[in-house]
């Protein structure tokens, strides 16, 4: 299947995280491609013309644009093993909807609190912690956001981990202080294989996020 299924991505993509976490679950077998989106390479050109962002699946030399997208193509090509998504209609609409939740209100913040300084960065703060005590009290007393498997909201979560510590550095806060409950199912879902081999080292990412700062003009 090697030959079938191709991801092109950037290591510190936590969107390409939450497809590698995946595909891992699935036991799929696919040809990682190093591609960075600063550089508008010819094959992510062709393949996310529209947008020409990472990462993009290719299954069969067709593409799949879009992380939360691909999740659900992943589920559904490959149904045979994991489900991800619940088969309950009502269930499922609201993974959806958390999903989204996530990509929409928690992405702007996630980034602004690292990568702004002053008054921008102050507010991004302010919006960021209102939306991990959401997720939180979305959480409750669940092992995982779909019950007690880990699922599609968990991935979409997750996929962001490793920027956690660029988030609490330059943030000044302590997620672990701050949202135990959310502290106690990242450390579930850091016990599964799928997921640990995904993240990037969180000490990398400090570094990126470094460079990233200064390009932004945010040091």
């Amino acid at each position: 299947m090697a030959e079938e299924v191709i991801l092109l991505d950037y290591w510190p993509s936590m969107f390409g995280m939450r497809t590698k976490m995946a595909l891992a679950e699935k036991g799929v077998t696919y040809e990682y491609k190093e591609t960075d989106p600063w550089v508008k390479t010819p094959l992510l050109i062709e393949m996310n013309p529209i947008h020409k962002k990472i990462p993009v699946l290719i299954h069969k030399g067709k593409p799949i644009c879009e992380s939360l997208i691909q999740l659900e193509y992943i589920d559904e090509v490959w149904s045979d093993s994991y489900p991800m998504l619940p088969s309950d209609p009502y269930q499922k609409a609201q993974a959806r909807f958390w999903g989204d939740f996530i990509d929409k209100k928690f992405y702007d913040p996630s980034w602004k609190v690292w990568g702004t300084k002053g008054e921008e960065q102050v507010a991004a703060k302010k919006e960021l912690l209102e939306h991990f005590k959401t997720l939180e009290t979305e959480l409750g007393d669940k092992p995982y956001y779909g019950g007690e498997v880990f699922g599609y909201v968990d991935i979409a979560l997750m996929g962001y981990y490793s920027w956690f510590i660029a988030m609490e550095k330059f943030g000044d806060f302590s997620i672990e202080t701050e949202f135990p409950v959310l502290t106690q199912w990242t450390k579930r879902c850091l016990a599964r294989e799928s997921v640990v081999k995904a993240l990037a080292d969180p000490d990398k990412i400090i570094e990126y996020a470094n460079i990233l700062r200064k390009k932004f003009g945010a040091e």
